[in-house]
């Protein structure tokens, strides 16, 4: 093993690394200087400041906190609550700053630590298994600087630093251009539902009188009926962790995709939506899958369409038929009653000939990533431990073609 040439070096010694303030309540405002948690920092590895709302004012900002902005290219690490995820962020990220339960780190000098290999290592089990060791807390684990004062990393040479950086690299610049096809494909395919079937110009419109209806004008030869006229909602299935084992199936739960499972219990294409502790979301499943007892998913497409089964039940505010009280619970009965729209079976045929192939790559590329996940994630280790040779690998653009 080529770990054995590596030295070991403290982590202060070689990379820069700052946590961030504790923020309070009363400090949050509507606008201003955007504040990031661990919440930002996705499982996947990717940096989403879409769900950032909190911010301090711009005088706060810079009268104290000034000196806690990230800088573009800084890697942030969650270090309460789900410890270890990092992610790296970039400057059409900026500006923002982290709150306490986020660590900054970037090399203190890039002839020694590369940065893409700090990177790697802060996403390595190497990593982890030191924060877990000295993380402190009973409902909700932390660590902080003074845990990473503590903390070693491998150190090859530079070279071969910017190797195995070089190499992970190309996967994650994969599946970032995947993830932006991913998401104009799926906006593309929301439009054309938007124009057919709520602005009424789909094929042929031009020829088709409107008519009044209780959700107003219509096309002619369109109906008003109930939700379970176009789809039938079900309870999904009971699957205890430990009965459940690794196959092609994805287990399906009310926040998306969990795990996968040797069976499948429906065919897909499937629509599934959260039915108890997460309400709102909705998901289109090609492939077959589990779906969970936390689940509603689509037994009978009554229309025909899939596709259209799942839009029509993403524009209701489904999280707003809440009749749980400590958990949010979605009750099927109470939202079969709803008046929805039923197109015209020609119109709907059509809608699937040319969303389809749409949302059908989506679905390829999604595929894609998940395979390079994979291996990414298995190589990651192997290269941070020394174990596998990267002057013996092929160029990463062969590596991930």
């Amino acid at each position: 093993m080529r770990s054995a040439s590596w030295q070991r070096v403290a982590v202060p010694a070689v990379s820069f690394f700052q946590e961030g303030p504790g923020l309070r309540n009363w400090q949050w405002t509507d606008s201003g200087m955007k504040v990031i948690n661990g919440t930002n920092i996705r499982d996947d590895g990717r940096f989403d400041p879409s769900n950032t709302t909190r911010a301090i004012s711009l005088v706060e900002f810079e009268s104290k906190y000034r000196h806690f902005a990230i800088d573009a290219n800084d890697i942030v690490v969650a270090s309460s609550g789900t410890l270890g995820k990092a992610a790296l962020v970039k400057p059409e990220h900026l500006p923002m700053m982290m709150n306490t339960s986020v660590v900054r780190f970037r090399s203190k000098d890039r002839l020694r630590l590369d940065d893409g290999f700090l990177f790697a290592w802060l996403r390595s089990r190497d990593f982890l298994d030191q924060a877990l060791g000295m993380a402190t807390g009973a409902a909700q684990q932390n660590f902080g600087p003074s845990h990473i004062k503590q903390m070693t990393l491998p150190l090859p040479a530079i070279v071969e630093q910017r190797r195995i950086a070089s190499i992970l690299s190309a996967y994650d610049d994969l599946i970032e251009n995947n993830t932006r096809r991913i998401a104009i494909l799926e906006e593309m395919a929301r439009r054309i539902y938007e124009e057919w079937f709520v602005r009424f110009r789909f094929p042929g419109f031009e020829a088709v009188q409107m008519v009044a209806s209780e959700l107003g004008l219509v096309p002619d030869g369109w109906r008003v009926v109930r939700l379970d006229e176009v789809l039938v909602l079900q309870r999904g299935f009971d699957l205890p962790k430990q009965d459940r084992t690794d196959g092609p199936f994805p287990i399906i739960s009310a926040t998306g995709a969990t795990a996968t499972h040797h069976e499948h219990r429906v065919k897909g294409p499937g629509v599934v939506t959260g039915r108890s502790g997460s309400l709102g979301t909705v998901m289109y499943v090609e492939g077959d899958f589990w779906p969970l007892n936390t689940t509603l998913w689509v037994k009978e497409f009554v229309v025909g369409s899939a596709l259209y089964a799942f839009y029509v039940l993403q524009s209701i505010d489904l999280a707003g038929f809440n009749s749980g009280a400590a958990v949010p619970t979605l009750n099927r009965n109470d939202v079969h009653g709803l008046p929805v729209l039923r197109p015209t079976f020609d119109v709907l045929a059509r809608f699937d000939e040319v969303a389809g192939p749409t949302v059908g790559l989506k679905r390829r590329l999604e595929m894609k990533n998940t395979n390079l996940r994979t291996t990414r994630d298995l190589l990651l280790p192997k290269l941070i431990s020394g174990e596998l040779d990267v002057s013996a690998l092929p160029e990463p653009k062969a590596l991930t073609a």
